[in-house]
């Protein structure tokens, strides 16, 4: 009789176990990351969110999204819709989970994609915590594709001479904020 009963155990254990690999999320070894993983705190989070004055009427797009963390905080606190993007397939899920965790999967959607493919033109604020290097990469399509009046706020990195329109400290990082000009104010397309 314990025979039975350890062998069903042992069949159920191991169907839970096939069951948990096909749900873990992907392993970021899998992947070339530009930017290691470092979580913002929540009010560089905040701080970020207010500098830009995000409403609901914006759409924000947060790239090297990481664990999604801003654009659940903008669903959260001002009903905003927005995507996240990290190229990090374990960060995907974890943004994912943290969504629907935080009830706003109808507002945020998580993509694995590498972040200059993708389409940023829909943004109205766009958010960064990204390095240097990239953010100067990123500079020329950011000025062609925004909107004027769309806001880009970088936490830690500016944009090289393209002077921010506002800066503030919070926690020992600088927040930097940049207001997309009229095609003819923007600054020289410079990497």
């Amino acid at each position: 009789m314990k025979f039975r009963t350890t062998a069903r155990w042992l069949v159920l254990l191991s169907g839970v176990a096939a069951l948990l690999v096909q749900v873990a999320p992907p392993r970021a070894e899998e992947v070339k990351l530009d930017v290691p993983f470092v979580a913002t705190p929540q009010a560089v989070v905040d701080a970020m969110l207010d500098l830009a004055q995000v409403t609901k009427d914006d759409y924000l797009i947060d790239l090297g999204s990481g664990d999604g963390r801003i654009p659940i905080a903008a669903a959260r606190r001002f009903g905003t819709k927005g995507m996240g993007v990290d190229i990090d397939p374990a960060r995907v899920y974890e943004a994912n989970v943290n969504a629907a965790n935080a009830r706003v999967s109808d507002k945020v959607e998580f993509k694995q994609q590498d972040l200059f493919e993708t389409d940023i033109r829909k943004a109205t604020v766009l958010t960064l915590f990204l390095l240097p290097r990239l953010n100067l990469e990123l500079r020329p399509r950011i000025l062609s594709e925004l909107k004027p009046g769309s806001r880009v706020v970088s936490n830690s990195f500016g944009m090289g001479d393209w002077k921010p329109d506002k800066t503030i400290k919070v926690e020992d990082r600088t927040i930097y904020l940049w207001i997309i000009p009229d095609k003819e104010q923007q600054p020289a397309a410079k990497r």
